[in-house]
């Protein structure tokens, strides 16, 4: 379970000179939109410079308008950083997993062996369905995409998917898996931070969830059927020919796997299931794919380290090339070097939302949300936009469950409502929409190993955002089901509000 090393601030807890009005708090915001956006659109920059000057913008204004000290400031990036070095260490060691992977022939043994036993008609709600039942046997989402993931990319490739497609249905399996199992950690997360019993919050989490993926799986079921036919001829031979040609293609390649999945089964946290993942990784490249000797395990630790790339824009080393340009780019990584571009877009974000989570911006805009919520259904939709909200300015996902989860229970309380309404909320709305935001670490992590954008093309075509069905569902649904009343309980008769509780609620305000 992910646990925060500090209590992001309340409104209550702001002192009053150096509490920010809601106008004030919204100069940062809208000065971070302007840089990101101007950034990346206008001069196309990555994002890490026009999240520097966000963090250089808050700071003067937080400094010279709000009158936060430059140490407390300073202390809320630390903080921020902290809370998010989890994340950081995981991204650190999932690259020099898939390099190992990849090197151990376990990666291209899972394309070869898929490529024989999926169709382009079934794979995107196949792909979705395995992604979410293992996201739910290990609760984790970044696992099970950084893996099987990386995998299903490869598949669909060869069975002509697009990748942008593939990318959406593995977010929306993992993601379901996800938010519906108890060893998830953003999932006890929103239980704590919203004082509900753990599998309270689960079975309220189950139904709503249930019904996006069933909506996902429908629309991935359609586009599956659109894709039929499109595989260019020869191009599975093609691959699966290239593949053998260069790894030794067996289901001993798998043991990395099969322990990655036992330890996460058996309880162990993702970073040490992970990193016992990558030396069983560097153990089966040197067993199985070879050489068995000094100059073999000097190899594989370099794969680890630097990956299967050759060099600085050369491509795969020798010993990993392939007859086919498409395997050779499928199979391309760059190992825990690789990570370094993923990392400063990460801890630049963590350090923005550290920077306003101290000089109270957070607080001050999550509270004046909820002092606008009249009823049931509003309050319902104000979660729902406050745990998106600090996707965007917090740039982690955790931040979207702790702060809306803290500021708002009095709220819940004064509605009569039980506080599961709120832990489903901040999670429905929250973790699963971070993947959806390019500077969030759940977006930057899932480009990073997927190697697809989120957003990119006419109308995002090209990213996986329009194919990541889940992140627009899940909210969704929340909000019906806050508008009718809909599976929302009471405190004082434990029993759901319906839609003519909802609307009693709305005239009692």
């Amino acid at each position: 379970m992910a646990t925060l090393s500090f209590e992001p601030l309340t409104y209550g807890d702001i002192p009053e000179d150096e509490r920010p009005s809601f106008r004030a708090a919204l100069v940062p915001v809208f000065g971070m939109l302007v840089f990101l956006s101007v950034g990346a659109i206008a001069l196309d920059l990555d994002p890490q410079l026009p999240l520097l000057f966000g963090i250089a913008f808050t700071g003067i204004v937080g400094r010279y308008w709000y009158g936060t000290t430059w140490a407390k400031m300073y202390e809320g990036i630390v903080d921020g950083l902290r809370m998010g070095m989890q994340a950081i260490l995981i991204i650190f060691v999932i690259y020099m997993l898939i390099s190992t992977w990849t090197g151990a022939g376990t990666i291209p043994s899972l394309i070869y062996y898929g490529l024989e036993l999926l169709s382009p008609s079934i794979f995107l709600p196949i792909a979705t369905i395995l992604a979410a039942v293992v996201a739910f046997a290990i609760g984790s989402s970044w696992t099970t995409a950084g893996t099987l993931g990386v995998a299903f990319i490869g598949i669909g490739t060869g069975l002509g998917i697009p990748e942008p497609m593939t990318a959406g249905a593995v977010l929306t399996g993992a993601y379901t898996g996800d938010k519906v199992s108890p060893l998830s950690d953003t999932t006890n997360l929103a239980a704590a931070v919203t004082n509900t019993d753990l599998m309270t919050h689960v079975r309220t989490m189950r139904v709503g969830t249930g019904i996006a993926m069933l909506l996902s799986l429908a629309l991935y079921t359609y586009l599956g059927l659109t894709a039929t036919g499109n595989i260019p001829p020869g191009r599975i031979a093609e691959i699966q020919t290239a593949i053998s040609g260069t790894y030794a293609v067996s289901p001993l390649t798998f043991a990395p796997l099969v322990l990655t999945f036992a330890l996460a089964l058996r309880g162990y946290p993702a970073l040490p299931a992970i990193t016992s993942g990558v030396f069983a990784g560097v153990a089966t490249q040197i067993f199985v794919q070879g050489p068995i000797s000094i100059e073999g395990f000097v190899r594989a630790m370099e794969v680890a380290q630097s990956g299967t790339a050759a060099g600085s824009g050369a491509g795969l080393a020798a010993e990993f090339k392939t007859g086919s340009e498409i395997v050779n780019n499928l199979l391309l990584t760059e190992g825990l070097i690789g990570s370094s571009w993923t990392i400063t877009v990460v801890v630049a974000a963590l350090a923005l939302g550290g920077i306003l989570e101290r000089t109270g911006v957070l607080a001050v805009i999550a509270y004046h949300i909820g002092e606008s919520l009249h009823s049931v259904g509003s309050l319902t939709a104000g979660t729902a936009l406050s745990a998106f909200g600090m996707n965007i300015l917090a740039a982690e996902q955790y931040m979207s469950i702790v702060v809306p989860g803290m500021s708002l229970r009095g709220l819940y309380d004064d509605f009569d409502l039980d506080s599961r309404n709120l832990s489903r909320a901040v999670e429905a709305a929250g973790t699963t929409t971070s993947a959806l935001i390019p500077w969030n670490a759940g977006g930057v992590y899932m480009v990073s190993v997927l190697d697809v954008p989120v957003c990119s093309g006419a109308w995002c075509l090209d990213g996986y955002a329009p194919f990541y069905f889940l992140g627009f569902f899940s909210p969704t649904i929340l909000i019906l089901m806050g508008v009718t009343g809909w599976r929302i309980t009471t405190q004082s008769e434990d029993t759901t509000v319906g839609i003519k509780g909802a609307v009693e609620s709305l005239g009692d305000d």
